[in-house]
C-alpha cells in the first residue's frame, strides 16, 4: 500500500522542519492538502500515518486532509468543468479533446501544530514518495 510510504515522507519533511525550528518536542497535528485524483486513499492514509508516527516526534499528532476536487479546462473552447471519478477528460461543452487537468492531483503539507506553539506553515511542497 503506498499509503504507508507517503506517510513516512510526510513525517519525515515534519521531522525536518521540527529539527530547523529548534526546541520542538511534540507535534499536535498536521494538515494535507490531498487531490482526488492523488491516487491516495484518505482513511488508509490516516491508519498508515498513525502508525508510522509511533516513536517519533509526531506520536499521537492528529492528519488532517482537505480534498480537492479534479477540475479540467478545454484547449479549444476554455470550458472548465468538474473532472470526477473516474476522470472525464473529454469537454462536455464542445467534445475537446485537448484539456488541461487544473486541480486534483494536489499531494501536499498545508500546515504543522506543534505542542507548544502556533500553527507553522509549511512550505507548499508537494509529498514526494521515495519508491
Amino acid at each position: 500500500m503506498h499509503e504507508m510510504s507517503l506517510a513516512m515522507a510526510v513525517i519525515g519533511q515534519v521531522e525536518e522542519a521540527a529539527q530547523r525550528a529548534g526546541d520542538v518536542t511534540a507535534v499536535r497535528s498536521v494538515r494535507l492538502q490531498v487531490g482526488e485524483l492523488a491516487g491516495v486513499v484518505p482513511d488508509a492514509l490516516s491508519f498508515c500515518f498513525e502508525l508510522a508516527c509511533a516513536g517519533t516526534v509526531l506520536e499521537g499528532a492528529e492528519l488532517f486532509t482537505e480534498a480537492v476536487p479534479g477540475r479540467a479546462r478545454c484547449a479549444s473552447c476554455a470550458h472548465e468543468w468538474a473532472v470526477g471519478m473516474p476522470p472525464a477528460l473529454t469537454c462536455p461543452r464542445c467534445g475537446g479533446a485537448t484539456t488541461e487537468l487544473l486541480t486534483g492531483r494536489e499531494l501536499q503539507i498545508l500546515s504543522v501544530q506543534w505542542e507548544d506553539g502556533p500553527t507553522h506553515a509549511h512550505p507548499r511542497e508537494p509529498i514526494s514518495e521515495e519508491r
